[in-house]
């Protein structure tokens, strides 16, 4: 058995499509997974699924009726900072935006699971009873990010990024001036950088709207720290959508080739189910660490004219 600081809690939404993603994870990532009997594990998720039928019944059109109103305006200065930023304007720059205060019970999900050792360290980082300002910021903030990165060379044309956030990811390559450059002394004259970004995602609590629902696009595990919390409304970034190619273009593929499942179907995944014991199961997983690695390759070759 490992050691506390080498695993992590899962909460995982059982009788969610599709199984095999389900019976994969058990394998690959819970601790002594393998060991598992499948059948026993497709068991409990068709218990689940059925009661996901019964909430079919007796919650139908649940996930319509969700409040969101507009912000405080005292609120408003943040949201004008938020706006400003270059990040969230290269994020968001494509539909119809807002903020506004949301309903977390009936928040439509599209991730079926959350790490509970990070929503307990939201939890303590927020606190008990947030002020309105505290609370915009924990949600929509765009301060940098606490988790750390190791660098490290590997060779004169490799590198290596390393971070506990899972958040952490490759941007784009860069094309850029040598005057966009500081403290860096060339043996030669240069007359260009190529650059590979590495960093972090613009991580605002946002949803998307299409007509009565909002589904959950990114903050779950803020999401859930807030319910944890008591706290059942929180101020959050909305997209709206009102047709498919729209979709296409801001949401996870699996929403974008399913949209009746998140935004018709009767009673869809919310955020409460989060909180149901009858189908959210604790799993004990490998702890997991992001790596990118990066290899530059240069090619000097000459053509005729």
């Amino acid at each position: 058995m490992e050691e506390t600081n080498h695993a992590r809690e899962e909460l995982w939404l059982l009788g969610q499509p599709p199984l095999r993603k389900y019976l994969d994870f058990v394998e690959d990532m819970v601790i002594d997974g393998a060991a598992a009997s499948p059948a026993a594990l497709a068991e409990e998720w068709r218990t689940a699924n059925d009661y996901y039928h019964e909430l079919e019944e007796r919650e139908a059109g649940i996930a319509d009726g969700i409040e969101y109103r507009d912000l405080d305006p005292a609120l408003a200065p943040l949201a004008a900072e938020v706006a400003a930023d270059p990040r969230y304007r290269c994020t968001f720059d494509t539909l119809p935006t807002s903020f506004g205060m949301v309903e977390l019970d009936r928040l439509v999900l599209c991730q079926i699971h959350v790490t509970r050792n990070f929503v307990d360290s939201l939890k303590a980082r927020l606190g008990a009873a947030p002020d309105p300002e505290t609370l915009f910021r924990f949600c929509i903030g765009l301060g940098p990010s606490e988790a750390p990165v190791q660098i490290s060379r590997l060779g004169s044309t490799r590198y290596l990024f390393r971070s506990d956030s899972l958040d952490c990811r490759f941007h784009e390559s860069a094309l850029l001036r040598p005057d966009q450059i500081c403290d860096y002394h060339a043996f030669g004259q240069v007359v260009g950088v190529v650059g590979v970004v590495v960093g972090f995602s613009t991580n605002l609590l946002n949803v998307i709207r299409d007509d009565k629902r909002l589904l959950l696009h990114n903050g779950y595990h803020r999401a859930c720290a807030l319910r944890e919390l008591g706290i059942r409304h929180a101020p959050c970034l909305i997209q709206t959508v009102t047709r498919r190619d729209e979709l296409d273009l801001i949401a996870k593929d699996h929403v974008a080739e399913d949209p009746k499942f998140y935004f018709l179907a009767r009673r869809p995944p919310l955020l409460k189910d989060f909180f149901d014991p009858r189908i959210c199961k604790v799993l004990r997983t490998h702890k997991m660490t992001r790596m990118i690695e990066v290899n530059v390759e240069a090619r000097d070759y000459l053509v005729p004219e």
